[in-house]
Parts: structure tokens; C-alpha cells; sequence
């Protein structure tokens, strides 16, 4: 079982998580890649992290463009497993932008 993060401890996090955002229990990113295969190869990066950590997100795709949408839904909200990944996707998405 994992801890939930306080209100203040994921303000923390966020700052070092550039293009995140809270929306109630999630945290959100939205990035515009060059083209649909850079997206695709984001997403395959994103399931082999996922994977690896056995904490899977949320994903949109629309064409160019990823939303990824993280809780631990087993939590009922956020713990240390959602920042961790994020600033795993957001490697991803700096390495095909």
C-alpha cells in the first residue's frame, strides 16, 4: 500500500515537473509532437516504463498530440508511483519533440 501525497508535497513535485498539472486526484500533460509516429514512439516508450513499475496511465492520442493522465487508482489518489512516472514520460516526450 502506498501513501497518498499531501496538497503540498505534489505543489512540490509539480515544480519540478515541467507542463504538469493537478486536476483533482490526476496529474495532466498535454504534448503536441512533431508528427503521429514521434507520438507512437512516445507511447511505446511510456508502456515499457509502465510496465516496469506496474503503474499504468492514462493516455489520449489524438493524432500529434498525447494527454497523459496519472493516479494511483488503487490509492484513490496521488502517491510517490505519479510523479515518479511522470518525469519518466516527460523523457520521453523531450526525446522525439
Amino acid at each position: 500500500m502506498a501513501d497518498l501525497l499531501s496538497d503540498d508535497a505534489v505543489t512540490e513535485a509539480l515544480r519540478g515537473l515541467p507542463g504538469w498539472e493537478r486536476d483533482g486526484d490526476s496529474i495532466v500533460r498535454t504534448a503536441k509532437l512533431p508528427g503521429f509516429t514521434d507520438a507512437i514512439a512516445v507511447v511505446d516508450a511510456v508502456a515499457v516504463e509502465a510496465e516496469a513499475a506496474d503503474h499504468h496511465p492514462d493516455i489520449d492520442i489524438r493524432y500529434n498530440t498525447l494527454t497523459f493522465r496519472l493516479s494511483t487508482h488503487s490509492e484513490g489518489g496521488l502517491t510517490a508511483k505519479d510523479p515518479d512516472l511522470a518525469g519518466k514520460i516527460s523523457a520521453a516526450i523531450d526525446a522525439r519533440s
